[in-house]
């Protein structure tokens, strides 16, 4: 089985790297990790942060070089409380919230202007491989990460997301078009709240993604 890890920069996966030992590949030195197991072929693509960078790192690798599953690994804030801080999750569906155009006080989404799709949902689950079961959860895709109380409140009031993140709707976006069968999986690092980062846990819930990503590749590679 032909797998792809994608994360966003190296301290989120770093573990799982020095762990099954991964090795700089030769197909996009230095962003990218390989591994040959008993019946896998696993690849790690480090995009860089944010939906730009995502896009057009797993769009030009995707371009080149075909997988039968892309998992996007990382950490994300939670708006939902409900949500333990280090907690694993997937997430089943995310949207580019800000991709749309302002109409006085309200917000007109890409699809509702007829320009495009903003929203878009796994097309793989956990279940898929008879792994362990996560919280499944909703989530946005964003450039500015909220901070700011106001602005926190007017979101939650018009969309309700669970999780927010700086790349998982870009990374469905291009495995869609690439026609790659996809999952998300994240560990909750902090809140969404004022900017506070002496709450934020995120050695913590690096640990934890890491731990259930080694157990998910090994149990693939067990099929």
């Amino acid at each position: 089985m032909r797998v792809l890890v994608v994360v966003a920069t190296q301290s989120e996966i770093g573990p799982l790297i020095s762990d099954f030992g991964f090795r700089i590949s030769d197909l996009d030195k230095p962003e990218c990790y390989s591994l040959t197991t008993h019946n896998s072929q696993l690849t790690i693509l480090i995009t860089g942060v944010g939906m730009v960078a995502t896009a057009f790192s797993l769009g030009k690798h995707l371009a080149t070089h075909t997988y039968d599953l892309a998992i996007n690994l990382g950490i994300a804030g939670s708006f939902d409380r409900n949500i333990v801080l280090g907690e694993v999750v997937e997430v089943i569906d995310d949207s580019l919230s800000e991709l749309g155009a302002e109409d006085d006080d309200t917000f007109l989404t890409i699809d509702e202007l007829g320009f495009g799709e903003g929203h878009f949902k796994s097309t793989a689950r956990l279940s898929d491989f008879k792994a362990t079961s996560l919280k499944q959860v909703s989530a946005i895709t964003v450039n500015t990460v909220h901070g700011n109380e106001i602005s926190i409140k007017k979101l939650a009031s018009h969309i309700h997301p669970q999780l927010e993140s700086m790349e998982g709707a870009a990374f469905f976006y291009a495995c869609k078009q690439a026609g790659v069968p996809c999952l998300q999986i994240r560990a909750v690092s902090n809140y969404v709240e004022k900017r506070n980062r002496d709450a934020w846990q995120i050695g913590p819930a690096i640990k934890n993604l890491n731990r259930f990503a080694a157990d998910l590749l090994n149990q693939m590679d067990r099929r």
